[in-house]
């Protein structure tokens, strides 16, 4: 079962996510917070999988209550709720290690194929999209950290692939490899860069001009 929490200032919002999650059989909303302070104090009791946390909050915003969310140990994933879809707001968060940004008008089925997706362990939450945001919100470019170079001339291929936004399966059509093996290189790669998912692939892919 996984293991919800909604953060959101607007209740009538929440109604409709909690309605929606509840119909599902293999997932649940253990607690809800209108606002980041009470999104710490929630996610503390009631230790949920995957926070829905919306970026614009009274009291404490949904930025600064990620950033401290994230740097617990045992922190949950993070997928930041938001109106628009060029939001710096999201690219911020996304920097902090949130798993990705959705549309709050996206549809049902996105929504709930995301939470499966970051519960999973891949952590991609429309990397193409993602992509579009931190080509519009990415800061002067950084010199490339030492440890690309230790990338395989493979790796370093398929890092360029998975940067663009392309999934495991579009990578193994492209190049003639199975899902497994694109996992596999996908993972290696994760390892050496110190990076968490996907969506921390691509973020580093443009912030040092690899994309």
């Amino acid at each position: 079962m996984i293991r919800v929490l909604l953060v959101d200032d607007q209740a009538l919002f929440r109604a409709g996510i909690r309605m929606l999650v509840s119909s599902q059989p293999d997932m649940e909303i253990v607690g809800e917070a209108g606002n980041g302070q009470e999104a710490l104090a929630a996610v503390a009791a009631h230790r949920p999988d995957v926070v829905l946390m919306d970026i614009r909050m009274p009291v404490m915003d949904g930025l600064t209550a990620t950033a401290e969310l994230l740097a617990r140990p045992d922190a949950p994933k993070v997928v930041m709720l938001t109106t628009f879809d060029l939001d710096e707001a999201a690219a911020r968060a996304i920097r902090q290690g949130a798993s990705g940004f959705l549309l709050k008008d996206a549809e049902p089925e996105f929504l709930l194929a995301a939470i499966r997706t970051v519960h999973s362990g891949s952590s991609v939450i429309a990397a193409s999209a993602t992509r579009e945001l931190f080509a519009h919100f990415t800061p002067q470019t950084r010199p490339v950290p030492p440890q690309y170079s230790a990338l395989t001339d493979r790796e370093q291929e398929i890092f360029a692939l998975a940067a663009r936004g392309l999934s495991n399966a579009e990578i193994a059509g492209r190049e003639y490899l199975s899902e497994a093996t694109v996992k596999t290189h996908i993972s290696r790669i994760l390892t050496k860069l110190a990076l968490r998912d996907r969506v921390q692939l691509v973020v580093f892919a443009f912030e040092h001009g690899l994309a």
